[in-house]
C-alpha cells in the first residue's frame, strides 16, 4: 500500500506510533500551509516519503490509498475527490456529516470498484471479536448501558466563545459524532439496525455537549451516554437473564471485559461464577474460569489498519461490504438522533 495521510492533528500523531509495524511501501502526508513545518517535522521523525500542501498534486502521485484524518465537515469533500481520481479511501469516523453524503460516497466507490472504509477501531479489536462469541452465554438480552463521558480540554474555551471544530456545528461537531459514535458502533456491530432511535441532549449553540441515545431492539434496549462537559468512570455493561458483561474502559479502546454469571443459590450459600477476558488467546484453565490475555498489547489503530491493508491488498470486497453495512446503519442513526435533538449541520443544507 502507498498511503497518503490527510492531516497532521492528534489522531495522525497517534496513528504514526504504529506505522513502522504496518509495512507500507510508502507514506506521504498532506497539511495546510499553516501546518507545513509541523508536517515536515512529522515526515522527518517518522521517515515519511514526502509532504504536500496541494491536495491535487498529492492525488496525481502514485499513492493508491488516502487516509482522511481531517475535521468532520471535510470528510465528504476530500473522500469524494480521492475516489473520483481512482484512490481507495480510509476515512476517520464519522465517515460523513449526513446520511445522504454517505450513500453518495458508497455508490461512487462501488461503481469504481474502489475501497471505502470507515476507521472505527472497535470492529477489529480482539476483545470485541471475542465478546461477539460470548454474547450467547448471556441468555435473553435485556439492557445495554454504555457511557463515554470525558471532560473536554476545549470545553472551557467553548463556554467563553472560542469554538474548536468539535464544538462547532458549522464543522459537524458535537459529542454524538465525537464520542457516542463509538457506543453506537459497538451496538450496531453486534445487533445491526434498531427498530427505534431516540436522542436527547444538552445543547448549546446548536452543539450537543452531552446526550443520551436509546436504541430499541426486539426484547432489549441500548442506552448510550456521551459527554464532553462532564466526566465519570467508564461503566459499560451488556445485561442478560443468565449473565452480564462488564467493560471498564472506553469501548473504542477495549482491551478486555468480564463475563459474570448471575447469582446461583445453593443451600444457604451464594455462588458467584466469574469469567474474565483480557485480550487475545485462550488459556487452558481448570473448571469454568477462563482468562483471556492480550499477548501482543498493540495500539488499537494497529489492529484496524492491519485489517484495512489486508482487505485492500487482497481485494476483499466482501469484508468491505460488511463494514460499509455497519457504517450505513450508524450514519443513519447519527443523523436521526441529532435531528431528534434539533441539531442541524451546514451539510444538511447542501
Amino acid at each position: 500500500m502507498r498511503l497518503g495521510i490527510l492531516g497532521s492533528g492528534k489522531i495522525v500523531e497517534e496513528f504514526l506510533t504504529v506505522i513502522d509495524k504496518l509495512d507500507f511501501e510508502s507514506v506521504d502526508i498532506l497539511s495546510t500551509e499553516k501546518s507545513k513545518e509541523k508536517a515536515e517535522k512529522i515526515a522527518k521523525d517518522f521517515n515519511l516519503r514526502d509532504t504536500y500542501t496541494d491536495y491535487d498534486k498529492m492525488l496525481k502521485s502514485d499513492i493508491d490509498t488516502v487516509y482522511v484524518a481531517l475535521p468532520n465537515f471535510l470528510h465528504f469533500e476530500y473522500a469524494k475527490k480521492a475516489i473520483l481520481t481512482g484512490k481507495n479511501v480510509i476515512c476517520e469516523k464519522p465517515i460523513t456529516s449526513t446520511f445522504r453524503e454517505f450513500i453518495e460516497l458508497k455508490e461512487l466507490a462501488l461503481k469504481k470498484k474502489l475501497f471505502l472504509i470507515e476507521a472505527v477501531t472497535i470492529h477489529e479489536m480482539p476483545s470485541y471479536i471475542s465478546l461477539k462469541e460470548k454474547i450467547k452465554e448471556l441468555g435473553d438480552l435485556k439492557l445495554i448501558c454504555l457511557n463515554y463521558s470525558q471532560y473536554s480540554s476545549r470545553y472551557n474555551a467553548f463556554m467563553e466563545g472560542k469554538k474548536a471544530p468539535v464544538f462547532d456545528y458549522h464543522k459537524s461537531g458535537g459529542v454524538l459524532y465525537d464520542l457516542n459514535v463509538y457506543n453506537v458502533n459497538f451496538v450496531v456491530g453486534l445487533f445491526g439496525k434498531p427498530v427505534k432511535i431516540s436522542y436527547t441532549a444538552n445543547v448549546k449553540e446548536n452543539v450537543d455537549t452531552s446526550g443520551i441515545m436509546v436504541l430499541e431492539y426486539p426484547g432489549f434496549r441500548a442506552v448510550l451516554v456521551g459527554a464532553k462537559d462532564t466526566e465519570t468512570g467508564f461503566i459499560n455493561a451488556v445485561e442478560g437473564t443468565k449473565a452480564h458483561i462488564e467493560i471498564n474502559m472506553p469501548v473504542s479502546r477495549m482491551t478486555g471485559y468480564k463475563l459474570i454469571y448471575n447469582k446461583k443459590i445453593s443451600g444457604n450459600s451464594i455462588d458467584y461464577e466469574n469469567i474474565e477476558y483480557k485480550n487475545t488467546g485462550y488459556e487452558n484453565i481448570e473448571h469454568e474460569d477462563i482468562e483471556y490475555k492480550d499477548k501482543d498489547k498493540h495500539h488499537a489503530m494497529y489492529y484496524e489498519f492491519t485489517e484495512f491493508k489486508r482487505m485492500i491488498e487482497n481485494k476483499d470486497y466482501e469484508k468491505m461490504n460488511e463494514l460499509l453495512s455497519i457504517s450505513e446503519t450508524v450514519s443513519y442513526i447519527l443523523e436521526k438522533g441529532r435531528k431528534d435533538a434539533g441539531i442541524y449541520f451546514d451539510a444538511d443544507m447542501k
